[in-house]
């Protein structure tokens, strides 16, 4: 019998190209696995990955220099030092970054679900409670918006609250498995009661979907997945209608662009219901990424796990980083990164 590795992976020829034409690196999230992973290109030919353990990793948020991690019960805040990277014990000269955490907001298990960095603040769609929150130091969460129809904010998860869009610095868009104001209301019609929510107004925009994750706005125009169908939708708001513009054969979640490409999430269909194993994609399922080519809607590449992960929640890109490196708090307790404004150093413990 052939031993499979742990994290072992398979990709399309294609794949490692694209990363080191556009110059970045992926990095993903796997609360099944607990795990954050990165994804770099060494060279046209093969790919390279650093899985780092993250206990239940959801949501992941970046901005310029920063990446923030949502786990099961507290959020994680890493900024990268390209210093430390260059210097790090053991494997100089390896990395062109390195993230390190900085801080960590203790918030309780409030199943965070996408998380952004806009206007200084971390914002993250609070699913347990139904609303969008910010993550600061003062409270375990300081709610900002929440659906009209959620008559009050109660540990509830009442209607699935998950994804969010962004566009001008502000969240547009947000998706939810169901317009419902009672414990796991969502639960009762959770094939075809997803919706899409404009934030401003309140309004609900497209309704009738099939556990949509992850909106978009790519173009001025508004993404989803149609997750439970394995489907990537263009929404027309106005209408209240969508499109499909690919199948891609599993449970879609997390998608990223860089240049013309979206990185898609894919997971393994649970086959815990009825419903999950009757859909198309019960058959083809399976986890890592696909590569769609925006402007002819299609896939033309992907990665598939062998091994350790079944589900991806987010994907992110990492732009201009073609190798960069990650700890958690396991590692710094044996490596020890210690920054100033001026400097940076390694303290390395017995």
């Amino acid at each position: 019998m052939k031993t499979i590795s742990p994290f072992s992976l398979t990709y399309t020829p294609n794949i490692p190209e694209i990363l080191l034409d556009l110059n970045f690196t992926l990095a993903l999230s796997t609360y099944q696995a607990g795990k954050v992973v990165f994804i770099s290109a060494i060279d046209r030919d093969k790919l390279i990955q650093l899985p780092r353990t993250f206990d239940n990793a959801m949501g992941l948020a970046t901005s310029e220099n920063k990446l923030a991690v949502a786990c099961k019960k507290h959020v994680i805040e890493l900024k990268n030092f390209p210093a430390l990277a260059h210097k790090y014990p053991g494997k100089e000269d390896t990395y062109d970054a390195m993230f390190v955490p900085s801080c960590k907001y203790f918030t309780g298990s409030l199943d965070l679900h996408d998380m952004n960095f806009l206007d200084g603040k971390l914002l993250a769609i609070n699913t347990l409670f139904s609303c969008i929150s910010e993550v600061n130091s003062d409270y375990s969460f300081h709610p900002v918006w929440n659906p009209d129809f959620i008559s009050e904010l109660s540990p509830e998860d009442r209607c699935h609250l998950n994804g969010m869009a962004i566009k001008d610095e502000r969240i547009e868009y947000v998706t939810a498995l169901g317009a419902t104001n009672e414990h796991h209301g969502w639960r009762k019609n959770k094939m075809q009661g997803g919706v899409i929510l404009h934030v401003p107004s309140g309004e609900v925009v497209l309704s009738g979907l099939s556990m949509p994750h992850s909106p978009r706005i790519y173009n001025n125009k508004l993404y989803f997945l149609n997750s439970a169908q394995g489907e990537l939708r263009i929404a027309d708001t106005v209408s209240g209608t969508s499109d499909i513009i690919a199948k891609l054969g599993g449970f879609t979640r997390g998608m990223a662009r860089m240049g013309d490409y979206l990185f898609i999430g894919i997971s393994k269909l649970r086959h815990t219901t009825k419903d999950f194993s009757d859909l198309p994609i019960s058959k083809s399922s399976f986890a890592g990424i696909v590569v769609v080519y925006l402007p002819l809607g299609k896939p033309v590449g992907e990665i598939r796990y062998e091994s350790s992960v079944d589900e991806v929640y987010d994907v992110k890109i990492l732009p201009g980083l073609k190798r960069p490196g990650i700890l958690n708090e396991e590692r710094i307790d044996k490596i020890i990164p210690v920054t100033t404004p001026n400097d940076t150093y390694w303290s390395v413990s017995d």
